[in-house]
């Protein structure tokens, strides 16, 4: 039997509504079975749709459950900003009037609410050598030149990234994405410097397909694996901006910053488009 849900469609990582990655979040996802949640993320064909619930473990806020329109994921980043300020205009109280603390498949994670824009603390992040067939088959996949590239690692914190670091956002931005054919390949991380783009250090693209386009918009948990990569090879010692999705016409920034005790935050706005209820 169906029921009605508070239901809330919200947009993060820009400062413009609808040019950030939009994210369907279901409120009172309590009760409801897990062909259900995923016959519904695939319905709305988002990147991800979550579904709030009560949670089961001591200390959280609330819980989380995030599916693409093919499986569930154990961990996303603009799902978890999303989340957290759906469930925070539906009324939601948090323990702690400065820290959200929200229960998904990955643990705990935690949400600052200290400085006016929400961000998220990144989870540990398994940093490992890109194996040299997969480097070779990503590489000529896409036409990249060895001279382009400076670095490449494998990045894993719930979802696996296959990250290349090029010599400059320019080179990041004039990679052809449809060169990739899926599901052939994971996903893909591009990063590459800003030298002449004011306000932005570093352009990030990830490659896979996401709401019927070949990347993702804005990619909060890739955001994360880089910060925290960065974090390991001490290149993060200072605040820095992330642009994303130019490429596909979105106007995405990311915010990261590193506390001393080694806290990684993975900040952007969040904007509430669609409020109402859906029938579930």
């Amino acid at each position: 039997m169906t029921m009605p849900r508070r239901f809330i469609q919200c947009d993060v990582f820009s400062a413009t509504p609808t040019k950030g990655n939009a994210l369907a979040v279901v409120v009172d996802g309590n009760g409801l079975s897990d062909e259900a949640m995923q016959r519904f993320a695939r319905w709305t064909n988002l990147a991800e749709t979550t579904f709030l619930m009560k949670p089961d473990v001591a200390g959280a806020d609330y819980k989380v459950r995030i599916f693409t329109p093919a499986r569930e994921m154990p961990f996303a980043g603009h799902p978890t900003l999303g989340s957290c300020m759906a469930w925070l205009e539906a009324g939601g109280t948090p323990r702690n009037a400065k820290l959200v603390r929200q229960q998904c498949e990955v643990g705990i994670i935690e949400i600052d609410l200290s400085t006016g824009t929400p961000a998220f603390a990144a989870p540990p992040t398994k940093v490992s050598p890109m194996e040299p067939a997969e480097n070779k088959r990503i590489r000529e996949q896409l036409g990249l030149r060895q001279d382009q590239i400076i670095n490449t690692v494998e990045l894993d914190n719930g979802p696996i990234w296959q990250l290349f670091e090029l010599r400059s956002a320019a080179e990041v931005l004039e990679v052809d994405s449809s060169k990739v054919k899926w599901p052939e390949f994971r996903a893909i991380g591009l990063l590459g410097k800003a030298s002449d783009s004011p306000g932005i250090d570093y352009e990030v693209r990830m490659l896979a397909p996401s709401s019927g386009m070949s990347e993702d918009p804005i990619t909060g948990s890739l955001n994360a694996a880089i910060a925290k990569w960065l974090l390991s090879i001490d290149r993060l010692n200072e605040d820095i901006v992330v642009a994303q999705g130019r490429c596909i016409e979105r106007d995405g920034r990311v915010t990261i910053r590193a506390d001393k005790d080694g806290t990684i935050w993975i900040g952007g706005d969040v904007h509430m488009v669609v409020e109402g209820e859906v029938r579930l």
